[in-house]
């Protein structure tokens, strides 16, 4: 059973930064594609900033700049490092990996989500 457990959310006035962290755990092969999403109230779940295992990186126009994607490839780990916060990234925000698991195939998993407040 292969799991995303994330951490790190929580309260923050607007200007401040907070770190999220996703390790996935189970019966691992290889991870390619990591990232992170995040879906506030009434609308659809966004990607916010991707990773491949090699640490080619892409990202959201409006975190560009503020937000800061990275992994460990032997922790099976993604980051989140979120700096200069406004009240609109205030969301869910969930960790998804492209992974393959030991005697099955390649699927997409996703993180339980952690709730980022910002405060204005």
């Amino acid at each position: 059973q292969v799991q995303l457990v994330e951490s790190g959310g929580g309260l923050v006035q607007a200007g401040g930064s907070l770190k999220l962290s996703c390790a996935a755990s189970g019966s691992i092969h290889t991870i390619l594609g990591m990232g992170w999403y995040r879906q506030a109230p009434g609308k659809l779940r966004e990607l916010v900033a991707t990773t491949t295992r090699g640490g080619s990186t892409n990202y959201a126009d409006a975190v560009k700049g503020r937000f800061t994607i990275s992994r460990d490839n032997a922790k099976n780990a993604v980051y989140l490092q979120m700096d200069s916060l406004k009240p609109e990234d205030t969301a869910v925000y969930y960790c998804n990996a492209d992974l393959l698991a030991l005697g099955s195939s390649w699927s997409n998993y996703w993180g339980q989500g952690t709730q980022v407040t910002v405060s204005s």
